[in-house]
Formats: structure tokens, C-alpha cells, sequence
């Protein structure tokens, strides 16, 4: 059966072209979020790797960062961008009649953590490596769980979103982060501190 990845990859190589470069970066900035203690991982990563073994192995290359130049930052928000548009929202409850439940979005429709595996998915296809490509629960504006890719970059931790069509720089989001895969084991999960200035904040709890 033609999967609906390669449906939006036919789309994206079709319709989309890269614009932009790599944004320039600021001393100032915060560039690396701080890994703290191992911590659980979310229950939905544990049952979706129950059903994608394949997807959950560790890198052979653990800790391994992207040199971040032009041609990969295209890539990059070439597949944030493609995904974005070919995904529609749509929450656990109202696709699969469960809280939570993590899958990819073969259907055309998935939340948060949906476009996140696909955005691993074609990202890894592509040659990316694994380690490099971080599952990472936040906190919004409001409080509320959101789950965003960490991408590491020789440049530092750059985050796709799909609530965000622009690719920001960890400390630039609004995220309060909470916790993410360890680069060394997708399966071991660790906290994060932030150690962003209080002026760089961009949200309170």
C-alpha cells in the first residue's frame, strides 16, 4: 500500500522549495538545554515502542550532533514544513477513543507527538542520525503537555514544532522543557534544567 509518508515526500519533492538559511547566532543566546537525572520516559513512548520495535533501537553512532550548514538546515525546514501542512490536528481522544496514544499520523491526522515520529521518521530516512533527533516534553503558554523534536546541531538544540512553522532555537521558544531522550538511548529519558536568563523566559507558571 502507498503510505501516506510517501505521499507527502511525493507532495514536498514536487511542490516545495527550500528558502532561507540558517539563522545567525548570538553569544548571548542560550544554545544547549541541560540534561539533569534520568527520568521515566512518557507511557506513550513505552507502548509505541511495544508496537515499533524498529523505531526505538539506539543509534550505532550514540551522541552524535548535525553539522548544522545550508544544505541541512534546508532539509530541515523542508520536512518541518512538509509535515505541518500535510498533518491535520486531531487529538487522541477524538482519532483513536484514548487519552493518549502514540502513532504515527498514516491517515493524514495526529497530534503533537504524532508529527513528531513522522518528522524522526523522515528525517532518519534521510539519513539524519537518530541520536541527533530528540523526543522532548514541554510545557506550554498555558501549562499544558506538548511534545516538540529537539534537533542537535553543532550550532545548538534547534526544536520543530508543529503549532510553530518557524524553526527557533530552544531558548527562543515559550516552552517551559521538561524532559527529553538521552542521545545515547532513545529509550532512556532524561529531565531538563533551563538555564535561560529570567529576561529570555518567555512564559511563568
Amino acid at each position: 500500500m502507498y503510505r501516506f509518508v510517501d505521499k507527502i515526500l511525493a507532495f514536498g519533492l514536487v511542490a516545495f522549495a527550500a528558502a532561507g538559511t540558517a539563522p545567525a547566532l548570538c553569544a548571548e543566546r542560550v544554545l544547549f538545554a541541560a540534561e539533569r537525572q534520568v527520568t521515566r520516559p512518557p507511557v506513550g513512548w513505552v507502548e509505541f515502542c511495544a508496537e515499533n520495535p524498529g523505531e526505538c533501537a539506539p543509534d550505532p553512532a550514540p551522541g552524535s550532533d548535525v553539522a548544522e550548514d545550508g544544505r541541512s538546515w534546508r532539509e530541515l525546514v523542508r520536512i518541518n514544513k512538509l509535515v505541518n501542512d500535510s498533518v491535520r490536528p486531531m487529538t487522541d481522544l477524538e482519532h483513536y477513543g484514548v487519552v493518549e496514544k502514540w502513532s504515527f499520523p498514516d491517515d493524514g491526522y495526529g497530534d503533537c507527538e504524532d508529527y513528531v515520529l513522522l518528522k524522526r521518521q523522515l528525517l532518519t530516512e534521510a539519513g539524519w542520525p537518530r541520536s541527533a533527533l530528540l523526543i522532548t516534553v514541554v510545557r506550554d503558554q498555558k501549562g499544558d503537555g506538548h511534545a516538540v523534536l529537539t534537533v542537535r546541531t553543532d550550532k545548538g538544540d534547534f526544536i520543530l514544532d508543529n503549532q510553530e512553522s518557524e524553526i527557533r532555537l530552544w531558548s527562543e521558544t515559550p516552552y517551559r522543557f521538561v524532559k527529553r531522550q538521552s542521545q545515547n538511548d532513545p529509550n532512556v529519558w532524561v529531565s531538563l534544567g533551563d538555564a535561560r536568563p529570567a529576561v529570555a523566559t518567555a512564559t511563568s507558571r
